[in-house]
């Protein structure tokens, strides 16, 4: 809301990782309260929980799709996260997903001017190192926030502030 003054409106695509990712599913049920446009990109395999999709198509406007190039030009934001090895039982399945998203300046060049990146990093290579110093990239500025946020609500529970 900070970048871009507010919400409701907005279109943004979750990419990546869409079935074991955690941050998804939150941020998910969160936006599923404004007024915006969701596109979920993902490998077949890696679809969002049906669950989550159930509940959230019940309040917003919900498009899946495995390609990314025609969702960029569309989208206010874009939210990255990395496939995450660890989270598969079987290291063929990872193989199969694995680098199926990458974010770099060649897939960037139909993309608003005013494009928001976000991931909840670690990265892996699904960002390219040369789109962090572009206008577009925010995470830093991400996992800064979180930070703060994270040390405000431990000394509200501690007690240190009133």
């Amino acid at each position: 809301k900070k970048e871009k003054g507010k919400i409701d409106g907005l279109k943004i695509a979750l990419v990546g990782d869409l079935r074991y990712g955690r941050t998804v599913h939150s941020l998910a049920y969160a936006l599923s309260l404004y007024d915006i446009e969701l596109y979920l990109v993902s490998p077949e395999t890696l679809k969002m929980r049906r669950e989550v999709l159930q509940t959230i198509k019940e309040k917003i406007e919900v498009t899946e799709k495995t390609n990314l190039e025609k969702i960029v030009p569309l989208v206010d934001v874009l939210y990255v996260t990395r496939i995450q090895k660890e989270r598969f039982p079987d290291a063929a399945e990872y193989a199969e997903v694995k680098g199926s998203y990458k974010i770099d300046l060649e897939a960037l060049k139909e993309a608003k001017k005013d494009l928001i990146i976000l991931h909840p990093l670690p990265r892996v290579d699904e960002i390219a190192a040369e789109v962090d110093n572009t206008p577009y990239a925010r995470y830093f500025q991400q996992v800064w926030n979180g930070i703060v946020v994270r040390m405000a609500l431990l000394a509200l529970i501690l007690g240190a502030l009133k």
